[in-house]
């Protein structure tokens, strides 16, 4: 186990969350739940037929039985007035367990849900806009993975890569708030400071190109946003982390061959990227970590195992701990 998973497990332990996890019907889930209990992470609610799911020190709630259905429909229903949702509308969407799980984090019933082991990024993310509404001074809602490699990049192996989860083809101020969220959020967890690197397949315009453009653009908005950030761009993958290669493409720069966070230019790099490095390398992928929402909530990859749901769980209980 990683040095940055230790310390996450720790953290949770020390002040204990209330979790919930929508897919009770995913065998993941479950196996991931029993760990957590065993571990003692968090209090978790799972959702879905009490009958079917057997765990010990867990709270299952059917969401189309429980005595807070109505409640949390007639909640939903006055937070989505203005979009024309009837009463009875939301008693159907309530139905829903990630909708319901959501309902309860905005209640005060549950501290963070984690879900997408069997649904997309979409269904995780529609109900949490919808209903937590995204955090005070938040411009855009990104997500990253950390990245926790047998490597000596980062800190200890340990990296964010962004956005590999959520939005498509940023802008160039999209990518300078998505490179300003990560760096934040690193404080928030690790003990180095942020060295973000803006990749490009261009290091220092070496490259001409929209994309090169758009991240050297991304990297002087984010310096006129957040000048105290060591950030740097456009920076080829080698540059950013290889202190041999960065001396040759990137002299001078307080990023280049240091990089701790990896901004991708569009999300079809970043899901390769974050993949690749999963699979061949070996590495634990802890995401889609989302931030930007009122509340914790956090998706998974479909091809999730459930010792990276126990992860993401620690990983949103200590987020949790820090709203």
């Amino acid at each position: 186990m990683s040095e940055f998973l230790d310390r996450m497990k720790a953290a949770a332990k020390a002040d204990k969350k209330t979790i919930v996890l929508p897919e009770g019907e995913d065998p993941r889930t479950i196996e991931a739940a029993r760990a957590i209990v065993e571990e003692g992470l968090a209090n978790l609610v799972i959702l879905g037929d009490p009958a079917a799911i057997d765990v010990d020190g867990v709270t299952v709630v059917d969401p189309k039985t429980s005595d807070k259905h109505e409640a949390y429909a007639q909640k939903f229903a006055e937070l989505r007035a203005k979009k024309g949702v009837t009463i009875e509308q939301a008693r159907e969407q309530m139905d829903d367990a990630t909708y319901f799980g959501t309902m309860m984090v905005k209640m005060g019933d549950a501290d963070g849900l984690v879900s997408g082991a069997c649904h997309s990024t979409a269904n995780t993310l529609r109900p949490a806009l919808q209903i937590l509404k995204t955090a005070p001074g938040t411009k855009l809602v990104s997500a990253f993975f950390v990245m926790c490699t047998s490597t000596d990049f980062g800190q200890d192996g340990t990296l964010m890569f962004a956005d590999c989860g959520l939005n498509i083809d940023p802008s160039a101020e999209e990518l300078s708030e998505i490179a300003i969220a990560t760096g934040n959020t690193w404080k928030q967890f690790m003990t180095d400071e942020p060295k973000v690197a803006m990749l490009s397949f261009s290091t220092k315009g070496s490259a001409k190109g929209d994309v090169p453009t758009k991240v050297q653009e991304a990297t002087e908005l984010a310096h006129e946003k957040a000048p105290e950030l060591a950030l740097d761009g456009d920076l080829q993958l080698d540059a950013a982390l290889v202190q041999s290669v960065a001396d040759l493409k990137a002299p001078g720069s307080a990023v280049a061959g240091k990089a701790n966070i990896l901004v991708f230019p569009d999300l079809e790099a970043g899901n390769i990227g974050y993949k690749l490095v999963q699979r061949f390398a070996g590495a634990d992928a802890y995401g889609p970590i989302l931030q930007g929402i009122a509340k914790p909530v956090n998706d998974l990859s479909r091809g999730c195992s459930a010792e990276d749901i126990v992860g993401v769980v620690a990983i949103t209980a200590v987020q949790a701990q820090m709203a």
